[in-house]
């Protein structure tokens, strides 16, 4: 039997772009077939930056975050670009949410401390605190976008093949191995990965008895920082359930700077259920307006109403966890449910090894028909 590659990755976004990285590090010839263009804006792999965010009290989010750090590390030496903003991590409100994450943070020797809220308002002016912060020094922003073109860089100069404007009508196990099929005719390989995000569903139900993953439109937007100085960490902002003040929130805020665009700022996980293929791309009124009031009250750093929207795609688990699961001769990634991004380098690894017959923690692998 003939093979393209020792291993076929189905879907060109961070997670496939980081699975094929990895693979190559392992001396693997890799074929990677994304049905869009490169840096394309219609999943939920594209724009400048994305929270790094270490704030987890999950072991096995811990674990993967810290690996992860290590493998952007490496990354960053290899493509010579410079991918993590180590600006800091600040998170507030709802500040027994904080004191529990923060002891696993100790556990896991994550550096981190608490202060009081003049404290931080005089150190970050941009922002607005009523509570005691949480802060982790070695946090920021990952440069997304820039990440990207890392990962397919490195890959493509260890052998990789990136094919862009290759749709795959389907995947298949056949005769124990993983089987592609496109327009442009059949690909082979010994074992595949497939991480398309929000056409997960589409490509591989109902051969594959997938959880149920739901896809939203997400709608976070960037504001425009007044002029000064002013230093801006990234930031979870969690709501106070006694507090009035926060009763029109959609869900827990997060942000950071994008340097040239302002400061992103968005509900998480709250945007309207969409189908990836006949998205509106227009914010939704009464979420942008509450996110207009959320950024006049507790971001005095930027113009509220200088807001431009931008428009994304989550596709999430009931329990917000990844699926990281073995179909046949398939790795399926799918369900990174609006906070996957950081994860990438750690994730290919894991989606190279779940491929290969090495599960993933168990929280991350249900069990999966063949495809």
């Amino acid at each position: 039997m003939e093979f393209d590659a020792d291993l076929i990755v189905v879907g060109g976004g961070v997670m496939g772009s980081a699975a094929a990285w990895q693979a190559t590090r392992r001396g693997l010839s890799v074929l990677l077939l994304e049905r869009f263009e490169a840096g394309h804006a219609l999943g939920a792999s594209h724009g400048a930056t994305r929270n790094f965010n270490t704030a987890y009290a999950q072991d096995d989010y811990l674990r993967l975050v810290l690996e992860a750090r290590t493998l952007w590390d490496e990354l960053q030496e290899q493509s010579g670009r410079v991918l993590l903003d180590l600006v800091g991590l600040v998170n507030h409100g709802a500040s027994g949410q904080w004191r529990r994450t923060a002891e696993s943070l100790r556990r896991w020797g994550i550096a981190h401390r608490f202060l009081h809220p003049h404290e931080a308002a005089e150190r970050w002016a941009g922002m607005r605190f009523r509570d005691e912060v949480l802060l982790v020094p070695d946090a920021g922003r990952v440069r997304a976008a820039d990440a990207l073109t890392a990962f397919r860089t490195v890959a493509t100069a260890a052998g990789a093949q990136f094919r862009y404007g290759k749709p795959v009508r389907d995947v298949l196990t056949d005769a124990g191995t993983a089987l592609v099929v496109t327009d442009a005719g059949e690909f082979r390989a010994p074992r595949g990965v497939v991480t398309v995000g929000a056409w997960t569903r589409e490509l591989l139900s109902p051969r594959v008895a997938l959880p149920r993953l739901v896809v939203t439109q997400e709608q976070p937007a960037h504001f425009a920082v007044r002029p000064g100085t002013f230093e801006w960490p990234s930031f979870n902002h969690a709501p106070d359930p006694g507090a009035p003040a926060d009763a029109d929130w959609y869900s827990p805020v997060y942000g950071m700077l994008t340097p040239g665009e302002g400061v992103k700022a968005g509900w998480h996980g709250t945007g309207p259920v969409t189908d990836p293929d006949a998205r509106s791309f227009q914010p939704e009124p009464a979420q942008l307006a509450a996110l207009q009031r959320y950024a006049r009250e507790w971001l005095p750093g930027v113009d509220p109403d200088s807001c431009v929207p931008v428009s994304c795609t989550y596709t999430s688990t009931d329990d917000t966890d990844f699926v990281l699961a073995r179909s046949g001769a398939w790795a399926v990634g799918a369900g990174f449910s609006g906070h996957g991004f950081k994860f990438a380098p750690a994730v290919g690894r894991t989606l190279v090894d779940v491929a290969h017959g090495t599960p993933a923690p168990p929280r991350f692998s249900p069990a999966l028909p063949a495809a």
